[in-house]
């Protein structure tokens, strides 16, 4: 079988993931986090937000962040 699909490579799937952030400002619209540098992210974009050991954390599509 192939690995891959022709769906696969036209419609490439979003890949989500958690990354720890500091949360410095929030607005109705989007949140300040820093993350080795302060990025402005939209609330629409973060699908969740946890609280682990005392850091939050957010889960988003890994190429909103880098």
């Amino acid at each position: 079988m192939f690995w891959f699909s022709l769906r696969s490579i036209l419609y490439p799937e979003n890949r989500y993931i958690w990354i720890q952030v500091r949360i410095i400002h929030e607005t109705n619209k989007a949140i300040l986090i820093d993350h080795g540098r302060k990025v402005w992210i939209a609330k629409s974009q973060i699908a969740k937000i946890r609280l682990r050991r005392g850091i939050f954390e957010i889960y988003v599509k890994e190429k909103v962040v880098r």
